[in-house]
Formats: structure tokens, C-alpha cells, sequence
């Protein structure tokens, strides 16, 4: 068993998406943009003929690939990010979720915000709170904030003792993060560092606080993955952890077709942790239908 545990807790795919879930590394299989396309071109009218039909086919297969993506941001900003939830079973899920009413109000107001689908849900957070728990964590450190929310949660796990590095680059969602942490009685627990997440991570070891962490969850820049991982691996300790979020990328990552520099950066990285001997690994879909439980008091 290796010494360290990595754990990645990745955005799920959109409903549509769903059923196509592969099981085996936890790699979802996406719709395919253009299958079993074929074209003949005998003839000038037939090419004409091939060509609108290849169009309309693009079209309309393009279409119904934005319509789910755009399905499942409605979603996150819902909350319901984790799974093609219907709104009743949501609803079922956050009425057995313990948040905070500190939490339940930022989750409200960042829920009319631009972006408002980087927030991870109420499940989520209960689960990294739970982590932290069970870990006895006092040092942690998230590299991405956005408004706050699983940092607040992280915060709130943590005891008076507690310290956690919270990493953002954009002000306004800082702003609002922190207004939260006072709310909620955690300020002091935490130390915001408003630059890029890379050099912050790089000035904690330059401190000297190399494997002096307990926990760290990443949800941030996909292109800079493997980088955030190195860095961490570096600060958190032996029989630490580490969590990354968006690991699935919306099924993207299993889609062939599909090039762009954040699907590929996360590919890249899937594959490095795989092959990572320094660490144990779990990859999961987030929602699996478990109940996580820890258990405070003995019955003896």
C-alpha cells in the first residue's frame, strides 16, 4: 500500500450522458458528435446533396451536445452538479444533507452569480467536511475558492486550532468568500491568498512547510493539474490527502473528439496519477447512492 492516498471526486456528465458511464476506471463514454457518419461523393448534385445532409447532421448532433451541457450548468447552479438529479430527488438528497445556515445562504447568493456551476453542492462539501473529520485534520488547503463554499464547510470541520490555505486569483469572489467566513465565525481560521495558486503553493514550501498538511482538495485551472498535484505532493504529509474535483470533465475526457486544452491537460493527468506509485488512488463518479457514515459514539 502506498503511503499517501490521492482521491478524486470528479464532476459528473450530464444526463444525457449518463446511461453511456463507464464503470472501469470511472471514465464516463460521452455521446459521439458524428457517429456512423457516411458520405459518398459520385457525382457533383450527389456531393451537393451529401454535403447539406453532413451539415444538417453536425448541426443538429452540435446542438443537442450544447442542450445537455447547457442542461447539466443549469444543474450545478441548482446544485445538482453531481448526478442528472430530477428536481424531486434533489430535493430529497439536500433535505438529508446537514448544511449549515451559514452555508445554505452563500449557496443562495452564489447561485445568481456568473459561474454560479463552479460551486460544488451541498453533498459534496458534507463529504470533504466528513474527510477532514475523519482525517483529525488541522492543516488544509484548497486551490480554487471561487465564493467559498468548500472551504467554509472545510473551515467549519476544522477545530479552533484549525488552519486552512485558501488559494483564489479573482477579488470579487474573495470577496464574498470572506464576507461568508465572518459570518459564519471561521475567519481566523483561515488565510486567503489572493494571487495565483502556483506561486502561493510555492511560497508555503519556500516557508518551510513541506509536508506539514493533512488535506488538500483542488478545484481550479484544469491546464494546471499536474502542476497543483506536484506542489501538493510536496506539502502534504505522509498519509495524507489529496482530493481533485473535475476529473470526469463532463465525460469530455473519454470523447476522442473532443481537443481542447482543458480536456487534454485533465487526460494527462488521470493517466499520470494512474501510473503514480507514490500514491494510492480512488477515482470516483461523485454520486453513488451510499450513505457515508462516521461514527461518533460507541453503543457499548
Amino acid at each position: 500500500m502506498s503511503p499517501r492516498l490521492a482521491a478524486a471526486l470528479p464532476l459528473p456528465p450530464p444526463p444525457a450522458a449518463g446511461a453511456a458511464a463507464a464503470r472501469g476506471l470511472g471514465v464516463p463514454r460521452p455521446r459521439t458528435l458524428l457517429s456512423g457518419a457516411s458520405v459518398a461523393f459520385s457525382s457533383p448534385s450527389n456531393r451537393r446533396g451529401a454535403l447539406a445532409c453532413l451539415v444538417r447532421l453536425m448541426c443538429s448532433r452540435h446542438s443537442a451536445a450544447a442542450a445537455a451541457v447547457a442542461e447539466a450548468v443549469e444543474e450545478a447552479r441548482s446544485g445538482r452538479k453531481q448526478l442528472g438529479m430530477t428536481p424531486p430527488l434533489y430535493e430529497y438528497l439536500l433535505a438529508n444533507v446537514r448544511e449549515h445556515p451559514v452555508l445554505r445562504e452563500l449557496r443562495e447568493e452564489t447561485a445568481a452569480m456568473r459561474g454560479s456551476q463552479m460551486q460544488v453542492s451541498p453533498a459534496q462539501a458534507q463529504l470533504l467536511a466528513m474527510l477532514v473529520q475523519i482525517q483529525g485534520a488541522q492543516r488544509c488547503i484548497e486551490v480554487g475558492v471561487f465564493t467559498g463554499y468548500s472551504s467554509l464547510a472545510v473551515a467549519l470541520a476544522l477545530p479552533e486550532s484549525g488552519r486552512l490555505v485558501a488559494c483564489e486569483r479573482d477579488e470579487r469572489c474573495l470577496e464574498v468568500a470572506k464576507k461568508y467566513y465572518q459570518r459564519a465565525g471561521v475567519a481566523h481560521k483561515i488565510d486567503v491568498k489572493h494571487a495565483l495558486a502556483a506561486d502561493s503553493l510555492r511560497s508555503l514550501l519556500d516557508c518551510g512547510e513541506a509536508s506539514s498538511y493533512d488535506f488538500a482538495f483542488v478545484d481550479a485551472d484544469k491546464r494546471m493539474y499536474e502542476e497543483y498535484f506536484e506542489l501538493l505532493l510536496k506539502l502534504v504529509r505522509v498519509g495524507g490527502l489529496i482530493v481533485m474535483d473535475n476529473v470526469l470533465w463532463y465525460g469530455r475526457v473519454a470523447d476522442p473528439l473532443v481537443d481542447d486544452q482543458k480536456t487534454i491537460s485533465i487526460r494527462n493527468f488521470n493517466k499520470k496519477v494512474l501510473e503514480d506509485k507514490r500514491v494510492d488512488i480512488s477515482m470516483v463518479s461523485f454520486f453513488l447512492p451510499l450513505y457515508y457514515v462516521w461514527c461518533l459514539l460507541g453503543m457499548g
